[in-house]
């Protein structure tokens, strides 16, 4: 049966991205979304769109009946189920199957043997994959005993999904209780299973995967390999592709035992092997790690190396096409990177954000690939993971694919949340990433800032800029002077005064018109005039000249907040009232929630004394764990939270007084 109809069962980019190539190839699309998403991109994008209700993601892209019921009332063909969610839900799949709908992934057997991870270790044993000592924990397993057995520093993981939750890595035998009970914790509220397993911990090893691609008549290939080491809290942040450390003869081996292993559980569609990879060139050691069943995130590289659709593949699969080309048909072109953009913050341990997405506009140049689920106005929410974008860069060679990427991600126009843009843009340029040392300790290793240091000239130059944009923009604003150009006097005029503030540094514009429409500019405490004039402004695009120097860049303002982009980068400033404001403090000895979240537990009570670095309230946002500890020793005076309570990003939680006091 050929798809006609194609239900995506996602969000975001993803949904996007699905839909982009089904269009190509014919076929009528529908998306599903909650209540939250009712207008988001990429419902717009779908030729129908069906409303699933609830505002979580266990009310809505979780909830297998809602979405079945969803395809069968609109006549959808196939569902396609992207990646997270329903995706490796062996359930969900043979429901769809069993409804008469197509499922666009592998069959519901291959992904529950899979979706154990100790099963599918045991399965990979039997297919004579490499793989990392591990035992499973029960709760009569004496965990000394089994710790003992596979050696220090090890890595509690989770037998039931993925993305980092519920793991823990363990160095030595002090910690391994309360990693246990924390891992266990966090699996049963992401996946709904606490089962939990001990393996063998590589400190620095290189994540290497395997995209493969199986058809429904046991022709089954390698795409070669992605290098996936970068990684915060065990989640990749930047791809590449190919690894810059594989030999021919290894990845030929690699590509083989990833090809033993999807065969060995009858695979048929799109997905990926993951190995760890120990040491460099003909001498290292790979183990298996995972098979994800499904489309990866990070798929485009290996799209752009090869020329492959990897959704057109998994679709044409689906209809029961056979692969039409063998392992000897394909080959490496180039290199190419992916960058995962994240409402995050780097400079605070890579903590989600959230917030509206102000200004969204993909970079003109370099050419590179965007993958996006955002658009200027969206709202990231706690509810979702907090992946903005993806953006890929494809070059001759893989120094030029990441500075490429690079200038790309530093021209791109975002604001709003916070994001990790200035991190990826440090880690591209990075001389150690330039040199291929990307081992998965990279981020603790390698010094990367988390946001970028403007130079004192760069936010002179920028405070310029604005100053002379907020000049014709109030000018315009007077309907009386409308008609006169920025910059006409008919009489001496005295200068006028814009007081910006960026981060900590404050920086204070005087600017007089003066002949032909320019302005003579005094910055800070430079008594030294500056030459400016504003060259031009459509809508939001500038043209500005300083003294001898030409540049263009955007402008937009937000209540008193100016987002400017020029050639340097993005920066941010805040517009100091004409009028002072009421002091707002904070509460002294104050915690509050680094993010929207729900409280787990409360470790401490009204007059308890407290050391620095005590855990005072846990609690969960985005299925991950956060702990929120005493900043200095002292005495707990209030409790503003209990368990169950649902907490807003800054809302006050404890307040402690200090032995000082």
């Amino acid at each position: 049966m050929t798809i006609r109809r194609l239900l995506v069962a996602n969000r975001g980019e993803i949904a996007r991205r699905v839909f982009r190539t089904a269009k190509e190839m014919g076929i009528f699309t529908v998306a599903v979304h909650s209540e939250g998403d009712a207008d988001a991109p990429f419902v717009g994008d779908a030729d129908l769109g069906v409303a699933l209700g609830g505002t979580t993601a266990t009310e809505s892209y979780l909830d297998s009946e809602k979405v079945l019921a969803a395809a069968i009332s609109v006549g959808a063909d196939a569902i396609h189920p992207g990646y997270g969610f329903l995706s490796e839900n062996a359930d969900f799949a043979q429901a769809v199957i069993n409804a008469g709908i197509t499922w666009v992934g592998p069959p519901p057997s291959a992904i529950a043997a899979m979706g154990d991870k100790l099963e599918a270790k045991r399965t990979m044993v039997g297919a004579e994959v490499p793989t990392l000592p591990s035992l499973e924990v029960s709760e009569s397993s004496d965990l000394g005993a089994i710790a003992q057995e596979i050696g220090f520093p090890l890595l509690v993981k989770a037998s039931a999904g993925g993305g980092g939750k519920g793991m823990r890595v363990v160095e030595n035998k002090a910690n391994l209780e309360d990693a246990v009970v924390g891992a266990k914790r966090e699996a049963l509220n992401a996946f709904g299973n606490d089962t939990v397993f001990l393996e063998r911990y590589l400190p620095a090893p290189r994540h290497v995967e395997i995209q493969v691609l199986g058809d429904q008549h046991g022709n089954v290939l390698h795409c070669f390999e992605r290098e996936c080491s970068i990684q915060r809290r065990h989640q990749k942040v930047i791809e590449e592709a190919p690894s810059p450390v594989l030999s021919d003869s290894l990845r030929n081996e690699m590509g083989q035992a990833a090809v033993a292993a999807v065969k060995a559980i009858g695979y048929a569609s799109a997905g990926t092997v993951e190995f760890l990879l120990d040491g460099d060139g003909d001498s290292a050691q790979f183990f298996f790690l995972e098979v994800n069943t499904r489309l990866q995130v990070e798929h485009p590289v290996t799209e752009e190396i090869t020329g492959l659709d990897l959704v057109r593949e998994q679709i044409r699969i689906a209809n029961g096409e056979p692969l039409g080309y063998e392992q000897s048909d394909l080959s490496i072109s180039g290199h190419s990177v992916e960058a995962r953009l994240y409402a995050e913050d780097p400079s605070n341990d890579f903590l989600p954000a959230t917030g509206q997405i102000d200004v969204w506009e993909p970079a003109e140049t370099p050419e590179v690939r965007y993958d996006s689920g955002i658009e200027s106005g969206s709202e990231v929410s706690v509810e979702f993971d907090p992946m903005l974008a993806k953006v890929i860069a494809h070059a001759p060679t893989r120094t030029e694919a990441a500075l490429k990427l690079a200038l790309a991600l530093e021209r791109t126009r975002l604001h709003g949340t916070v994001t990790n843009r200035d991190f990826l843009v440090a880690t591209l340029r990075h001389e150690e990433f330039l040199a291929g040392n990307t081992t998965t300790d990279f981020i603790s290793r390698v010094d990367i800032p988390g946001q970028r240091i403007p130079s004192q000239c760069e936010l002179e130059d920028a405070a310029i800029a604005i100053a002379l944009v907020s000049q014709k923009n109030n000018r315009e604003a007077a309907t009386a002077l409308a008609f006169m150009p920025s910059g006409f006097r008919n009489s001496s005029m005295p200068s006028q005064q814009l007081v910006l503030s960026h981060a900590d540094t404050e920086i204070a514009v005087d600017y007089r018109p003066i002949r032909g429409g320019s302005f003579e500019i005094r910055v800070g405490d430079n008594v030294e005039p500056r030459l400016a004039t504003l060259l031009s402004m459509e809508g939001n695009r500038f043209e500005i000249q300083v003294d001898d120097i030409r540049a263009s860049g955007y402008a937009n303002k937000f209540g008193n907040r100016w987002c400017i982009d020029i050639p340097a980068g993005s920066l941010e400033f805040k517009e100091k009232s004409r009028f002072p404001e009421p002091d707002l403090t904070d509460v002294e000895g104050g915690l509050t929630a680094p993010m929207p979240g729900k409280i787990l537990a409360i470790e401490v009570g009204e007059g308890d004394s407290v050391e620095t670095g005590q855990l005072l309230v846990l609690m969960e946002a985005m299925k991950m764990e956060h702990q929120i500890v005493a900043a200095f020793d002292g005495a707990v005076t209030e409790v503003r939270v209990a368990v169950g309570d649902q907490v807003d990003n800054g809302e006050l939680l404890v307040v402690i007084a200090s032995v000082d006091d």
